[in-house]
């Protein structure tokens, strides 16, 4: 069971079966906000946006088994066990629904999965840059092999953790020296990762604000991260598989937002989301890539004020 006197959670640890997982609640108000992070985040990645919609409703992050403050949980890392434990976390830390639900990328899985479970509880959902669960449900060649590269890199990773070199790259994302942080992380990966996808491992870490950097420079070497991320990574065809399951989304207010510049492949899938609710709405950041929430934070802000308009 994880423990950290040096940096200790700024929510609550609730048991939600054999594990704790860390909710950190903000606000108050008719509503209730829960926000799912990316594939490797905690809760900090909502840093600048949890704070402003607490202004006008109850708030509650969380992090998912592993990340952040919360235990390791069993496995497989499947969708629909992250929907489950998240499940009972909300109730066994009394949060009242109705729910909006609010995921970033691989988070987006998860609250598509826990709507269509629970769709007594859920008054609304954001996609945050979403992927397309049918590019990983039968994924191509390509997808498949980053998947097992990601799946890889993580396993190394929980051994990088132990000796300390996860450590140093995440020191030197936090510090700005992004070029040395790259080529530890290509140390770490053996090569096999481009600076895209080195940019994206990377670009949460100075843009979360700083008084978190001491704490999440902790968080993320700590060997139970990678063997989570491992975990998730190594789930994603079946999750992906969950998702598609669960069908349309009915008439639920649903509010899907895009990263600036994306292709029009991507654009004619994420327009293709936004339809899945009869009362779907597809919006394009202006600035941002992929960490909306960290470069456009008002724009998931108004996402939500929106969902809110529609019910």
């Amino acid at each position: 069971m994880f423990r950290s006197h040096k940096f200790p959670p700024p929510g609550r640890l609730i048991d939600v079966g054999g594990h704790r997982l860390h909710i950190w609640e903000q606000g108050t108000g008719p509503h209730t906000v829960v926000f799912d992070a990316a594939l490797g985040a905690s809760c900090l990645s909502w840093s600048l946006v949890q704070p402003e919609v607490a202004k006008f409703v109850r708030t509650v992050s969380y992090d998912r088994a592993g990340l952040g403050w919360s235990d390791a949980g069993p496995e497989p890392r499947t969708a629909l066990r992250v929907v489950g434990e998240l499940h009972a976390l909300l109730v066994r830390a009394q949060v009242p629904p109705p729910f909006i639900l609010v995921g970033h990328s691989y988070g987006g899985f998860s609250v598509r999965l826990f709507a269509a479970k629970y769709p007594e509880l859920v008054s609304g959902l954001v996609l945050v840059d979403v992927p397309d669960p049918r590019e990983w449900a039968n994924p191509s060649p390509v997808n498949l092999r980053r998947l097992q590269i990601g799946a890889r890199l993580s396993r190394r990773g929980a051994l990088a953790a132990r000796l300390g070199i996860a450590r140093l790259v995440s020191w030197l994302a936090t510090s700005g020296a992004r070029g040395m942080a790259r080529i530890a992380v290509s140390f770490v990966d053996g090569g096999t990762m481009d600076r895209v996808d080195q940019d994206r491992i990377l670009a949460p870490m100075n843009r979360v604000p700083r008084e978190f950097h001491p704490a999440l420079r902790y968080l993320w070497t700590q060997p139970r991260f990678f063997q989570a991320l491992a975990g998730q990574m190594e789930c994603l065809v079946e999750s992906a598989q969950q998702v598609l399951a669960a069908g349309p989304m009915g008439n639920i207010p649903l509010v899907v937002l895009t990263a600036a510049n994306a292709a029009p492949a991507r654009l004619a899938q994420q327009e293709e989301t936004a339809r899945l609710s009869t009362r779907g709405k597809h919006l394009l950041a202006r600035h941002s890539g992929h960490w909306i929430a960290l470069e456009e934070p008002n724009l998931v802000v108004q996402a939500v004020r929106d969902v809110i308009s529609m019910e």
